[in-house]
């Protein structure tokens, strides 16, 4: 800063200090709040299972999440997926515990809801998908870290939503 008048230091470097300040508290939000970010406004999130979603433009409701496992961590998750955010969605991934991953598979219709294309398994707005059975499905393999309540951490990755962290609650199959 060569040329610069002691004044004006001051007042420079009290500037930079309150702007790292902002930055810092703007990027260690500490939110427990359970969902995508923005912290989005979630209900549900404390019974295993269940999740609402309810921020900006998204509207997602999960329900009935159940990871079937048998004794070495195969299996897979049958869940309800209720999208009312106005616009398609996709499931783009499903992570569990120590970095595993599921397994995604389209439904019967290789197109239309609950189909599966690069981009995930299709949620078409105002409907319900239902992950299980005829449906899409997720498959898990060798997952760990089911919980003492029987539950089992994930995260979803919506195209739309963002990622959505919620239990699911475990039996065996």
């Amino acid at each position: 800063m060569a040329g610069t008048a002691p004044r004006t230091r001051t007042p420079l470097a009290a500037s930079l200090s309150v702007a790292l300040a902002v930055l810092t508290a703007g990027c260690s939000d500490h939110s427990s709040t359970q969902g995508t970010a923005p912290a989005p406004a979630s209900t549900g999130s404390a019974v295993p299972g269940r999740i609402h979603v309810d921020v900006a433009d998204v509207d997602m409701t999960i329900t009935g999440a159940v990871a079937h496992l048998d004794r070495s961590g195969n299996g897979s998750l049958s869940m309800s997926v209720r999208n009312d955010d106005g616009v398609p969605e996709h499931l783009g991934m499903v992570a569990t515990p120590d970095g595993g991953r599921g397994e995604l598979v389209g439904g019967k219709s290789a197109e239309g809801n609950g189909s599966l294309s690069t981009a995930g398994i299709l949620l078409l707005n105002g409907t319900t998908v239902t992950f299980g059975g005829g449906g899409p499905r997720v498959l898990l393999h060798h997952v760990h870290g089911t919980t003492a309540q029987h539950t089992l951490p994930l995260a979803l990755q919506f195209g739309v939503a963002g990622l959505v962290r919620f239990q699911a609650r475990v039996t065996s199959p």
